[in-house]
């Protein structure tokens, strides 16, 4: 089951190309179900040319209480605030999870762009429409 985690964590998307690995981040990764992710990708992002050609795909989120890495096949779902809607369907979730330690965090970051905060927040209520 893929848990939850807040809004504008950084996810890291790993995707397969012609020349190999490619992982990037991404702050717009949401769970949509169960078994579910949505996230947005520009139009013409690597990323989004690589997971049509090949949907199989990992995304590794960390936050306070989550570490997990999802791995599944994505989905062009359509467009959300002129970005490209993607949905993970996901196949399995690896558990990074110790008694040994407590994630306290993720990666923190701050919009220093109130246009980009602004933009970021529209495409994150599309994607919640696609839910």
């Amino acid at each position: 089951m893929v848990p939850d985690w807040p809004p504008g964590t950084v996810a890291i998307l790993a995707t397969i190309g012609e020349d190999g690995l490619h992982a990037i981040p991404v702050s717009t990764a949401m769970r949509a179900g169960p078994a579910t992710v949505l996230l947005a990708l520009g139009p013409s992002r690597g990323s989004l040319t690589r997971l049509r050609a090949e949907p199989r795909c990992a995304l590794a989120v960390i936050a306070a209480g989550v570490a997990v890495t999802v791995r599944g096949r994505a989905t062009i779902v359509g467009e959300a605030a002129g970005t490209t809607a993607v949905r993970i369907d996901v196949e399995a979730v690896d558990d990074h999870t110790q008694p040994t330690f407590t994630i306290t965090g993720g990666v923190a970051w701050e919009w220093t762009d109130a246009d980009a905060e602004r933009r970021d927040a529209e495409v994150r209520a599309a994607l919640r429409q696609l839910v």
